[in-house]
């Protein structure tokens, strides 16, 4: 499963004004620590969210991804809505759900078309 370190790897390389190697001070520059205290689960919540996009593709079920997504959004909305404009909850969410379900695809459109040529 290397599709938590990827984006973790990714949410970190967003913000470039801190030196590569002190990665504890670029994770709270960028709100990392933060989020992840805020938002508890949010590793488990990829990787259900990974496995759910990766067996809809498999299964040629499209509407199975706007259900996923719909999930996600509606269960997370009330912790990312906050009064602090320079919260960044939302902004790493929207990064973190794109780049977890273009994992997702990715692996997914591999096995779909894996297994149409064999």
């Amino acid at each position: 499963m290397l599709g938590n370190p990827l984006i973790r790897l990714l949410l970190r390389r967003i913000d470039r004004s801190a030196e590569p190697d002190d990665v504890e001070q670029a994770r709270a520059n960028l709100g990392l620590v933060q989020a992840q205290k805020e938002l508890p689960g949010g590793r488990w919540v990829g990787i259900l969210e990974r496995l759910a996009v990766y067996a809809c593709i498999v299964a040629s079920f499209p509407a199975g991804i706007a259900m996923v997504l719909a999930v996600k959004g509606l269960g997370r909305y009330a912790d990312l809505v906050t009064e602090s404009d320079r919260s960044r909850k939302g902004e790493l969410f929207i990064i973190g759900t794109f780049a977890s379900m273009l994992w997702a695809a990715l692996w997914g459109g591999i096995a779909y078309w894996g297994v149409r040529a064999w």
